[in-house]
Parts: structure tokens; C-alpha cells; sequence
């Protein structure tokens, strides 16, 4: 199998679909704008070949590289980075080169609110009303409908990046005022944020699936630069699993990661099935961000970089998971006057800290400058030690 890995180096993690991907004999080809010299060793060693280029926003080049691959190694077999950013130009690249996977025509349902939308209401999952609106009078219109606060957020985005929550009227001109195009406007969900998260084969199958709940959301932790943590639950409520069963296949995932989002509103408890309770908020097709993959192989004792491969290459998923731990992600952030110093978390907390690394600048205002991964068979002691890790003066 040749697989083209598109930046094989970011997230610093992700070298290990490399590593898993070679161990299982496949050609894994990088392709990136990093120099040659400064990747892992490790990630070197993974690589059959690596091409690279000046600016990977130059599709001409990405092109140039895929032929010589081709000419070289001959038909290839799959491009990926498991990489928000780079999906669109991956699924360009697929359909261009004719690979498997994703292409240029299953974007907009993936990359387009609004598309998504519509999907999840065919697979009968709850939806938050929302509109892309063209005008100020649309804009207007559809407040009057849902009332306030809602939320603006540009239909094809990433996280809470340009999001804003609009309270009022005044507010509501200021953002008017911006002449922001592309935006989708949408009624304000309070509620717990779940997931759920997992892989699939080619087939389609379900192979693994995990579900995490959020401290908060991520709008609220950028624009009010609080901090975060999250943690995958040993117990996954039967609504969130239907629900995101229900998308899987209404969103034909084959072969990938995926990343859903849900609210739980606050009078909406767990039931046998979808329902107002559980309202849809976002697709990703792509494993979820930061030390997650990490926290798969935590919270199960499994190695999910190591399963990945086995599927990509085998269309097989080996490993058996029962969620015998929550593994929890805590940030901290620099600019914070936090009660307890690093050393004093190490010292309380060593049996219980799995991980811990500095957390790249790129997802710093969402997750802090700092991460720690803990874990336990227990709730209560996972939120003690999260409360002590961000706990102020």
C-alpha cells in the first residue's frame, strides 16, 4: 500500500499513524513544508520517502508531488493528515488522483453547517434552528423568530474561531456592522457539551467509539480565555451512542476518525433514544484535537495509532475496549495565577498523570499552553485533581 501523509509532523503526536502504518508494510510517503532535518527521528524512520515543498497552499506543487510518488512507486492507495485544515485540499487531491476516501463532492455536508443540518434531520437526530442569512433583513427576521441570544458563527469553520454570542439589539448591529459574510446564524443551545467519537472500517462499520464530556464549550473558553478540561466517560449515555450512531451512517463515514458534537440540554437526561434532549452541533471528520487520540489508548489500554493502521491496511480492528478508566485533559494557561506549581502537581498526583506535554501555540487559546492527561476509575477523584491542577490564588 502507498499512503501519502500530508504534514506528518503536526500535531506532534500524529507521527505514530506513520510509525503503525510502516510496521504493518505499507509505503508511507510525507509530504509537507517542514525540512527534512527537522522531523523526529522516529518519524524519519517511518518514512519510505519524504517530499518536500515550500508552501503546501501551492496545490501545483502538491500535484508535482503526488506524480513523481506515483512514477516512483506506482498507483497510490490513500492521502490523509487526519487534519481539519488540510481536509479540503486532501479531498481535492483524492479526486484528482482518484483515491479512496472523501472528495471534492462530500464537502459542503462535512465542511458547511448548514449542510450538516439538514443531513442529521434525514437521520432524525435534533438539530438547533439556524439560517445562513444574506441580508440584514433576513438577519433581523430570524431573531425575531428564535429570539435572543443566538449565536453567529461562519458556516464553514473550525472550532469557535470568529464565533460570537449576540445578547441583545445593540449587539446585534454591532455585528451587522462588520458586513461578516458567510455566516450561519443560529438559536443559543444551553447545555452540556458531549461527544462521540470513534473509527470505522471501509465498510462503514463501527470499530470504536468513545464519548467525552466537556467542562465547557469552546466558544466560551476563547472568548472568555477561561481554562478547560475534558474527559472520556466509562459509561456512554444510549441516546449520545444513537444519536452518533445514527450519524455515521447518515454521513456514510468510511474508513476515517470522526468527531461529533452534541448539546445535552439541561432537562434532557438520558433516554432510550434521540430526542430534544440531545441537539447536534458539529461534524468533524477527523480524529478530535489536542492529546484525544492519547486518551483513547489511556482510557482503554488499547493502542488506537496501532488499530488505525491494522484497518487501513487489513480492514481490521483487533483490539477489544470497555472503558475501564476516565481519562481526563486539563489545561492550564500561562497567563494565569494558578495555586499550585507544575512540581507540586507531579509530586501529588504521579500515579494518576499519564502524560503531560507543552501544548502548541496554534491550539493554545483553546486548550491552554499546558496539558496534562490523568486518569482513574473514578469521577470524583478525576474532578479533585482537576480542580487542584486549575485552581487559582
Amino acid at each position: 500500500m502507498n499512503f501519502v501523509y500530508l504534514s506528518p509532523h503536526f500535531p506532534p503526536n500524529y507521527y505514530l499513524f506513520c510509525v503503525n502504518l510502516r510496521s504493518f508494510g505499507a509505503n508511507v510517503l510525507g509530504l509537507a513544508d517542514e525540512p527534512y532535518d527537522r522531523l523526529a527521528p522516529e518519524l524519519k524512520r517511518a518514512l519510505t520517502e519524504y517530499y518536500y515543498v515550500r508552501d503546501m497552499h501551492n496545490y501545483d506543487d502538491l500535484v508535482r508531488a503526488l506524480g513523481y510518488f506515483t512514477h516512483k512507486y506506482g498507483k497510490l492507495d490513500r492521502i490523509d493528515s487526519h487534519n481539519e485544515y488540510w481536509l479540503q485540499t486532501e479531498a481535492r487531491l483524492r479526486t484528482d488522483f482518484n483515491l479512496f476516501g472523501l472528495k471534492v463532492n462530500d464537502m459542503p455536508r462535512v465542511k458547511c453547517k448548514s449542510e450538516m443540518k439538514e443531513v442529521w434531520k434525514s437521520a432524525g437526530v435534533a438539530v438547533a434552528r439556524g439560517k445562513v442569512t444574506r441580508s440584514p433583513k433576513e438577519t433581523r427576521e430570524f431573531v425575531a423568530e428564535v429570539g435572543y441570544p443566538i449565536i453567529a458563527k461562519p458556516d464553514v469553520g473550525v472550532g469557535a474561531a470568529k464565533t460570537y454570542k449576540i445578547h441583545n439589539a445593540q449587539e446585534l448591529e454591532d455585528f451587522l456592522a462588520r458586513h461578516l459574510q458567510d455566516y450561519i446564524l443560529e438559536e443559543f443551545v444551553e447545555g452540556a457539551i458531549q461527544t462521540f467519537d470513534g473509527l470505522t472500517d471501509r465498510d462503514g462499520n463501527l470499530v470504536f467509539y468513545s464519548s467525552m464530556q466537556y467542562s465547557q464549550g469552546i466558544m466560551e473558553t476563547v472568548n472568555e480565555d477561561n481554562d478547560v478540561y475534558y474527559y472520556t466517560v466509562r459509561d456512554i449515555p444510549p441516546d449520545i451512542e444513537q444519536a452518533g450512531r445514527r450519524t455515521v451512517k447518515a454521513f456514510d463515514v468510511r474508513e476515517r476518525f470522526f468527531h461529533f458534537e452534541f448539546f445535552r440540554k439541561p432537562d434532557g437526561g438520558p433516554s432510550g433514544g434521540p430526542s430534544d434532549g440531545v441537539v447536534a452541533l458539529e461534524v468533524n471528520m477527523r480524529p478530535p484535537g489536542g492529546l484525544t487520540t492519547d486518551m483513547f489508548n489511556y482510557a482503554n489500554d488499547l493502542d488506537i495509532y496501532h488499530e488505525w493502521a491494522n484497518v487501513v491496511v487489513n480492514n481490521r480492528f483487533d483490539s477489544r475496549f470497555s472503558w475501564p478508566y476516565y481519562c481526563c485533559y486539563v489545561g492550564r494557561k500561562s497567563n494565569k495565577p494558578y495555586a499550585h506549581s507544575h512540581q507540586e502537581i507531579l509530586a501529588r498526583f504521579n500515579q494518576r498523570i499519564v502524560h503531560h506535554e507543552p501544548i502548541s501555540g496554534v491550539f493554545s487559546a483553546a486548550l491552554g499552553d499546558y496539558g496534562y492527561l490523568v486518569r482513574s476509575p473514578d469521577l470524583d477523584e478525576i474532578l479533585a485533581m482537576t480542580g487542584f491542577i486549575q485552581q487559582k490564588r
